[in-house]
């Protein structure tokens, strides 16, 4: 074959390979959050008008959102530099695949470590899939966002229901939705039995890895091996927020311990770690926000040393919602230092 007949043969064929190229994850995070994707495959698809509806849709109220809350959790992080300066890991039990407040409260932080009893779930090369099917999932994950959206926590059993009719399905796609809507863009992706790391460079370019897990953290829920991993990437700073009140119980005292071992920082609302097992000879607790009562589906688990607390001994205001009571003036936040 001449040279020049070969070249062009070889320049057809590496054409082709490319057009079929399968997208870079960032490319099919940023697809999955409504915005647009450098890929040309997933470019036509935005050309869909499935797609700008679920794209505007999205866009509009999370900016609804972000004006409600993250930006007033941004301006209270950002006055404790104990919170926006944390550089080291972040522990964040009872999470679900909440990433967004994780990062909004510890922006800085290297490594986010997550869990939850939620699957990892896949997002599949979406430009190989029926674009009727790409459609529904999409809904089924605006759906599963709506809660969250509109509060600023999961109902896990809705979610679950959302994250299991279709091929983008676990806490993977709704990680994607919260690093790409706050300006991440997504390096790589790693998979680890019912694990995920996620490596990611923040608007700033910081370099960042998250993993969620997916585990059962009450005692003797075979988590010996996640509570290892954590302590290694330790000591950290903590988050705890809508956790179910499961650590007022005998049977999570395990990752309660665990919490109270290895964090040098505990950020939570009323529902994590009860207020009376701070121990005044042990920890440094500022009280912020109101705290006077609970939901009902929670009233049993009411604290008057909490309440009594916040009457005589209330560091500050809040100013956005924190805690099962998603309205802002009930927002109740404890931060706890190690003497």
């Amino acid at each position: 074959m001449k040279p020049v007949l070969l070249l062009t043969v070889l320049a057809l064929l590496v054409g082709t390979l490319s057009a079929h190229s399968q997208p870079s994850v960032d490319d099919l995070a940023k697809f999955i959050a409504g915005l647009p994707a450098g890929d040309p495959t997933l470019a036509a698809l935005e050309k869909q008008s499935w797609w700008m509806t679920y794209s505007g849709e999205l866009d509009r109220k999370w900016a609804k959102m972000d004006q409600r809350q993250l930006e007033h959790v941004r301006a209270w992080a950002s006055g404790h530099p104990e919170i926006a300066g944390a550089s080291g890991t972040v522990y964040y039990m009872f999470s679900g695949p909440d990433s967004l407040y994780a990062r909004t409260f510890f922006p800085n932080a290297s490594t986010y470590i997550l869990c939850g009893t939620e699957p990892v779930g896949s997002v599949p090369d979406i430009t190989k899939m029926d674009p009727g099917n790409v459609a529904g999932d999409l809904n089924n994950l605006r759906q599963a966002l709506d809660t969250m959206l509109t509060t600023h926590y999961f109902i896990t059993k809705d979610m679950r229901v959302d994250l299991t009719r279709g091929s983008i399905g676990g806490t993977l796609p709704l990680l994607f939705v919260f690093l790409e809507k706050a300006g991440c863009s997504i390096n790589a992706v790693n998979f680890s039995g019912p694990s995920v790391e996620i490596d990611f460079r923040s608007p700033s370019g910081r370099k960042q890895s998250l993993y969620y897990f997916k585990t059962d953290l009450s005692n003797g829920g075979g988590n010996g091996a996640f509570l290892a991993f954590c302590k290694r990437r330790g000591p950290g700073v903590s988050l705890l927020k809508s956790a179910s009140y499961l650590m007022h119980s005998d049977g999570f005292s395990t990752i309660r311990n665990f919490l109270f071992a290895n964090s040098t920082l505990i950020i939570q609302d009323d529902s994590g770690i009860p207020f009376r097992d701070f121990e005044q000879r042990r920890w440094n607790v500022r009280l912020y926000g109101a705290y006077t009562d609970t939901i009902p589906l929670f009233a049993k688990y009411f604290q008057p040393d909490l309440a009594a607390a916040f009457q005589h001994s209330r560091t500050g205001e809040l100013g956005f919602a924190f805690g099962y009571a998603w309205q802002i003036p009930k927002g109740v936040l404890i931060e706890a230092t190690p003497k």
